[in-house]
């Protein structure tokens, strides 16, 4: 039961919530280029704008971010509290569509990186499946028995550097959930 909840830990893991502007928010006169400064948002982070009164997170074309022009949004939303979810690497451009928020500071371009790979090399069928970690990784692996035959068990190691998909976590969640409930039972 202990790898289970483990492996739920693990899998919740993997992306962040950055909120804009910390403290400030979502707000003029904030410099939102020293609160990204050292940041990297992955696929998958999501952007959390939390913010009062009149103010819109509009995703723009860069264009658009430069030159403050508004009526032109990917997408808007004026509801005070706006997370976006960082799903395509790349450069995104947020502003406020307030007319002069913008020319005050209330603009964001953030780049996403892609998440990483688990690369593997082809190994045999006959030989177990193996994971590579680094002294960096701060979690430790999960191992989970797994049976391919009455006479043979392979062993799978899961760490947070393999799991970046969100289908695969929701996956993973959902099998640890079902087992659990048997063990249970």
């Amino acid at each position: 039961m202990g790898v289970i909840l483990l492996l739920c830990c693990v899998v919740s893991a993997s992306a962040k919530d950055y909120t804009v502007g910390d403290t400030s928010g979502w707000a003029t006169n904030v410099d939102y280029s020293t609160w990204k400064s050292g940041k990297t948002f992955t696929v998958n982070d999501s952007l959390v704008f939390n913010y009062g009164g009149l103010h819109t997170v509009d995703e723009v074309k860069e264009s658009d971010y430069k030159s403050c022009t508004t009526g032109n949004s990917i997408s808007t939303d004026s509801s005070g509290a706006t997370t976006i979810a960082l799903k395509t690497p790349g450069k995104h451009y947020f502003i406020c569509a307030t007319p002069g928020h913008c020319s005050l500071g209330m603009k964001l371009a953030v780049t996403v990186v892609a998440a990483a790979k688990n690369t593997t090399a082809d190994t045999p069928e006959s030989a177990p499946p193996s994971s590579t970690t680094t002294p960096s990784e701060a979690t430790s692996p999960t191992t989970t028995p797994t049976s391919t035959s009455p006479s043979t068990t392979t062993t799978t190691t899961i760490n947070s550097a393999t799991i970046n998909s969100p289908s695969i976590a929701i996956l993973l969640n959902m099998v640890a959930v079902a087992l659990l409930k048997h063990v249970l039972s």
